[in-house]
């Protein structure tokens, strides 16, 4: 192995044959792995698999993990991993090539440094966001998924986006809408978009966690960055962990398919009569396991699915009296 460069930041470079990418790319999906990406230098034919990490030592784990894993699927490297340090602004700038700006009804997710010249329209609501190495821009359809079925239940309750003076979210004192006591748990937050997005559109009571420290440094430094600090609590845990005694209203799991499965009890058992429970993560072609698992322990559960290009959701609604 070999290493280059300087930084804060670890980046992985690790080429493979052109012929193993879509079995690459698929086993990424599958792994649901944001740190990791498929790509293609078209004017030498290279295909690599590139991993950006906290740390290059993060980095070297992070390989050592996945390596077993691609060569169990017949993906074998071309040449000696590159380990090298990105400085600060190299990798933000590989976000920015991929982060745009995204809007759901009244919401708008923008990245943090489009925020000058950015026109929201009047009464409209604004997350900007800084995804740091969370891995979560909002971009991606699971994402997308989950916000689509949140502003729903939100509209459901008959709350409405909250926006500051001038169509900012910045430095706001939150006003709690006709939420009343709906609470809102984010399983597995990430950079904090989905949490936040809960709190703009007014739920009273937002909590999120994530097994990932870095996860939770990113979700509060968004948190404080949009004045709605004040409206969300985001601690480190588990699914096990997190979900322990938790009772909601609504819980959002956007996680990978496998691990949904193995905690379904605990994520059915945190649901309150009359609640929702939003699943995401989940590879289009694996939608009907899913629900099959789910529905053995919902029985009279309203339950709904939903695709978005390779991706899948299921939305299950437990019954007020049950």
């Amino acid at each position: 192995m070999s290493g280059s460069g300087s930084g804060n930041v670890g980046e992985v470079r690790v080429p493979i044959d052109p012929r193993a990418a879509d079995i690459a790319e698929t086993l990424l999906l599958e792994g649901g792995s944001g740190a990791w990406s498929i790509v293609e230098e078209v004017d030498n034919a290279r295909v690599s698999l590139v991993g950006i990490f906290p740390s290059r030592e993060a980095a070297r784990a992070a390989w050592g993990r996945l390596e077993p894993e691609m060569a169990a699927a017949g993906v074998q490297p071309r040449g000696e991993p590159v380990f090298r340090g990105l400085a600060e602004a190299e990798w933000r700038d590989s976000y920015k090539a991929h982060f745009k700006a995204w809007t759901f009804g009244q919401l708008h997710w923008v990245p943090i440094w489009e925020e000058v010249g950015y026109q929201l329209p009047e009464g409209h609501a604004v997350l900007w966001l800084d995804p740091g190495l969370a891995f979560g821009t909002g971009n991606h359809e699971t994402t997308r998924l989950c916000v689509e079925r949140l502003a729903a239940i939100a509209m459901d309750r008959g709350m409405a986006p909250i926006t500051g003076e001038e169509g900012t979210t910045a430095g706001m004192r939150i006003q709690r809408r006709s939420g009343g006591g709906c609470r809102v748990v984010d399983a597995g937050c990430g950079s904090g978009i989905l949490a936040l997005s809960a709190v703009l559109l007014g739920f009273s009571e937002v909590i999120g966690f994530d097994d990932d420290p870095e996860a939770i440094r990113v979700s509060e430094e968004n948190a404080v960055s949009n004045g709605l600090a004040q409206g969300v609590r985001f601690f480190v845990g588990d699914l096990t962990v997190g979900l322990a005694g938790m009772q909601t209203d609504v819980l959002l799991a956007n996680i990978q398919a496998d691990v949904l499965m193995k905690h379904a009890s605990e994520l059915v058992g945190a649901i309150l009569p009359g609640g929702s429970l939003v699943l995401s993560g989940i590879l289009a072609g694996e939608n009907s396991q899913v629900r099959e698992v789910f529905e053995k322990l919902t029985p009279g559960w309203a339950v709904n699915a939903r695709t978005m290009g390779d991706w899948s959701d299921v939305l299950l609604v437990r019954p007020a009296e049950w």
